[in-house]
This record gives structure tokens, C-alpha cells and sequence, in this order.
């Protein structure tokens, strides 16, 4: 079980007035995978356009979540100073010694080797706090309780112990901490920000995915929605099953290549990057093959077991080495 702390709503700091910036009150998820080179944050708030306000994040470098009264050159200055070598613990205590607001932040960091570091000021407002674990935190403020965070934590968890793509396990926390109770106002905005080098636009950055949802009623089930249309149109393979969890809707593409990667590690299929990527008489029979080895039905399709399969046989022999 991961470490938990929470903090109680206290009096407004000298000099700024509670009304005249509305607080990014909300619950985030900050997370890593450095064996799978990701990084990322998943945010909803009562705030509109939360997703542009709360997250950043930089491949190989770090990730940081900033909340509440945000100080929203955190972001910035975290980045910059995880680049330079820095720890999340280290980049955390500079910024409470350095930044006279701080009873009224909230934040979460990650950095270059997934050690977490958390803050809840002890003036931030309503019910507030945070709990961490293996390679992630999350945390909230004006939340209707400890229940939130606990719920986006065990979801976290038994996602990754599913072996869910990187992006859903922190969709799956977020939908978890609005089920819970999520923030005592309302919904309003949320957002998901997930980075892996090379992983953008034609390989030109690290923006594996950066999508928001400014204004909606049920801003966590659209997100979701615009996740998964993202994800067929731009990570396929990491979409669709074998690897990814979504049945193959279309017979041709990225993610049959990535089953026929996966069949060639295996030693059912000969594909050397060059031939087709479409479910066809070429593929089929080393699929099932596949299936008769694992004891599986044999189909001409990949359902959830033989992707299971498929991704356990393929990580032991990893593991084994050559």
C-alpha cells in the first residue's frame, strides 16, 4: 500500500484574494513506465480547460501535475531542473522553500527514474491530500474525501497488474476517482497528457497524446471517447489487440503488423517487415498454430485470450534474453 497524507482547509494567505482567481480544485494521476519509456499525467477538474492548466511532461525527463492556487511556472521549472539531473524530492523542496504561496499548492512529480515527490500545502481547500505508490501518485483538492484518491489508486494498480496500455491505467484511475465522488463541486474540465520519445506526429516529438477536454457534463466519458479515437487513428497497434485491448475491427493495418511480429518472435510466422499487415491466408495459419500451442480455440481472430497469451508468451522470452 502506498503512503498517504491529507490536509484540511485552512485561512487565506496574506495578499491574495480567494475570489479573484478561481482555484484548480481537482484530482490528478501522475505516473511512469520507464521500462516502457512513458510518462504522463491524467487530470479532471470542476475548472474548464483543467488540461491545459495542470499537466507537463517531457520524455525521458520527468512529469509534474500542478493544482489549487497552481503555479503554473512549476511546470517549467520542474522540467527544466529534472534535465539538469535533479530528483522530484529535490525540484519539491525547492519550491517549498522558494515560493511564498505554497500552503496554497498542490503538486505531484516524477522524474527521470520514476521516483515520485507530492505536496499538499495545509491551506489548500476542502478535503485535500494525496497517496503514492510503485510508480505513481494521486492526489486532490475540495474532493468529497480520502475515498477519491484511495479509489484512483487500487484502479491504478489493478490496471497495471492487468497489463493495460500505459494512457488506460490512467484513464482507469480518473474514472475511478470520479465514482468515487471526485470533486465535491462538480465536473466541468479534464484532460490526458502522455509522452514517449519519438512517440509524436510523424515521430517529431514526444507527444504520444495531448488531449483535453475544455467544457463538457461528463468531461471524464468524452475524454475517453476522444482517447480512443486518437489512439485507432494514430497508435493502432498499441490500440488494437494483440498488444492493445480493443477487438480488430479492421482486418488490415499497424496492429497486424504487431501481430506478426509477434507470431515471428514466436517462430509461427517468417515476416520480415516487408510483406503485407492484413489478417489473410498468410497469417492465419500461424495464428492458429499459435492457438493450438496454447491451448486456445482456434480461430481465425485474436480475442482477449489469445492476446493474453500472445503477450506473455512474447515478454518470457524476453525475459529469457537470446
Amino acid at each position: 500500500m502506498g503512503a498517504t497524507a491529507a490536509a484540511g482547509a485552512g485561512a487565506t494567505p496574506e495578499g491574495v484574494d480567494p475570489g479573484a482567481i478561481p482555484e484548480v480544485a481537482t484530482f490528478s494521476i501522475v505516473a511512469c513506465d520507464p521500462e516502457e519509456g512513458f510518462w504522463g499525467v491524467a487530470v479532471q477538474s470542476r475548472v474548464p480547460s483543467a488540461g491545459s492548466i495542470v499537466p507537463a511532461a517531457r520524455a525521458g525527463v520527468g512529469a509534474i501535475a500542478t493544482q489549487a492556487l497552481a503555479n503554473v511556472a512549476y511546470k517549467d521549472e520542474a522540467l527544466t531542473l529534472l534535465s539538469d539531473g535533479w530528483t522530484a524530492a529535490e525540484v519539491k523542496d525547492h519550491f517549498v522553500e522558494s515560493d511564498p504561496g505554497i500552503a496554497r499548492r498542490q503538486f505531484a512529480i516524477a522524474d527521470a527514474h520514476c521516483n515520485l515527490a507530492v505536496h499538499t500545502g495545509e491551506s489548500t481547500s476542502g478535503w485535500a491530500g494525496h497517496r503514492t505508490g510503485d510508480g505513481y501518485s494521486v492526489q486532490g483538492n475540495i474532493l468529497t474525501g480520502q475515498e477519491v484518491v484511495d479509489a484512483m489508486a487500487e484502479a491504478y494498480e489493478e490496471a497495471t497488474r492487468e497489463g493495460w496500455l500505459f494512457g488506460e491505467r490512467l484513464l482507469h484511475a480518473l474514472q475511478a476517482g470520479q465514482e468515487a465522488g471526485g470533486d465535491a463541486r462538480g465536473r466541468q474540465g479534464a484532460g490526458i497528457l502522455v509522452v514517449r520519445e519519438g512517440a509524436g506526429y510523424q515521430g517529431g516529438d514526444d507527444r504520444y497524446a495531448d488531449l483535453r477536454v475544455e467544457d463538457h457534463v461528463e468531461p471524464i466519458l468524452e475524454l475517453r471517447r476522444v482517447w480512443g479515437q486518437w489512439m485507432q487513428v494514430f497508435h493502432p497497434a498499441d490500440w488494437y489487440v494483440p498488444r492493445g485491448r480493443q477487438a480488430v475491427s479492421v482486418p488490415s493495418g499497424a496492429h497486424i503488423c504487431e501481430l506478426r511480429r509477434m507470431l515471428t518472435a514466436l517462430g509461427h510466422d517468417d515476416w520480415d517487415g516487408s510483406g503485407g499487415c492484413a489478417l489473410d491466408e498468410n497469417v492465419i495459419p500461424a495464428l492458429r498454430a499459435f492457438q493450438r500451442e496454447a491451448g486456445l480455440t482456434e480461430a481465425p481472430a485474436v480475442n482477449a485470450a489469445t492476446a493474453r497469451a500472445l503477450r506473455d508468451a512474447v515478454a518470457e522470452l524476453q525475459e529469457g534474453g537470446p
